[in-house]
């Protein structure tokens, strides 16, 4: 069985009317959505605002041992040095929410911290006592070679 197919010439004249249409409706979307998507964009802007991301600084400082200076004077210190950098956190960056600040003191070569301070914005202003945040380790003394 075979057929036969016969090629019959394309009756399709080329009209350049239509081909005018197709090429205006091309441009009016795309025109559209040219001119819609800048007002739209401030629109969604003035609504939703872009979100602010707060965050946690973190503070590391070293302080060195003077000579005939005792442990509880080195805290008194180091608490002194903490309260500064709290406060010196959260002035200089609004995003801060929340400080933590670890104080290390060195001490005839050996370091060790003796204090960690962890607050929040709302507790800093409410009370800005480094000695109600701060945490203190109880083995500083003797890894620092303080005699009781």
């Amino acid at each position: 069985m075979s057929q036969i197919f016969a090629q019959i010439p394309s009756s399709i004249a080329s009209f350049s009317f239509i081909s005018q249409i197709a090429k205006k409706i091309r441009i009016v979307p795309l025109a559209f959505l040219l001119i819609s998507t800048v007002p739209a964009w401030f629109f969604t802007e003035a609504i939703a605002p872009q979100v602010v991301r707060a965050y946690t600084a973190r503070v590391d400082l070293a302080i060195d041992r003077l000579p005939e200076e005792n442990y509880e004077t080195i805290l008194r210190r180091a608490e002194a040095a903490a309260r500064a950098a709290a406060q010196r956190s959260f002035d200089q960056d609004i995003l801060v929410t929340d400080v933590s600040i670890i104080i290390s003191v060195q001490s005839y070569g050996a370091i060790a911290p003796v204090l960690t301070l962890e607050v929040s914005r709302p507790e800093w202003r409410s009370r800005p006592d480094a000695q109600n945040w701060a945490t203190y380790y109880k083995t500083a003394r003797s890894l620092l070679f303080f005699e009781k």
